[in-house]
């Protein structure tokens, strides 16, 4: 039931992500960069299970780089050529990265991780150490 519903919410993201995209699309006033059209990049949801589960193994708290350093090992198999590539907007960057620290933003919002953890520490809360003890996560 779980992973049923997490599917779930990675299509519903999904789909809003695709309305941005069409509603960004049809407003020409907005000089932002297209996002990349949903289906092609891997979705916010598909990072949840990776980052919590890179969390719990790095002892429930760590760097931002070790854990995207273990989500991208456990999401080798998952993450395509669009994942890969920089950011538009930010050359910089990776979109995956991106992707993954705003998973890590909802998961704050669903108080799963801290969010009054030190800058660049990603940290579970007690919130997510019961739900991972009864496996509700």
């Amino acid at each position: 039931m779980a992973e049923r519903l997490e599917d779930f919410r990675a299509k519903v993201k999904a789909l809003r992500e695709e309305w941005l995209c069409i509603f960004l699309q049809q407003t020409p006033e907005k000089r932002q960069v297209r996002p990349l059209s949903a289906g092609y990049r891997t979705p916010v949801g598909a990072f949840r299970r990776p980052i919590l589960t890179a969390l719990v193994e790095l002892g429930g708290r760590a760097r931002l780089d070790e854990v995207l350093h273990l989500v991208e090992e456990k999401m080798r198999d998952v993450l395509n050529e669009y994942d890969r590539q920089p950011l538009p907007s930010k050359p910089q960057e990776i979109r995956w990265r991106n992707t993954a620290q705003w998973c890590r933003y909802y998961l704050v919002k669903e108080g799963l991780l801290k969010g009054d953890s030190p800058p660049g520490i990603w940290e579970i809360s007690d919130l997510c150490r019961v739900a991972l003890q009864k496996r509700d996560v």
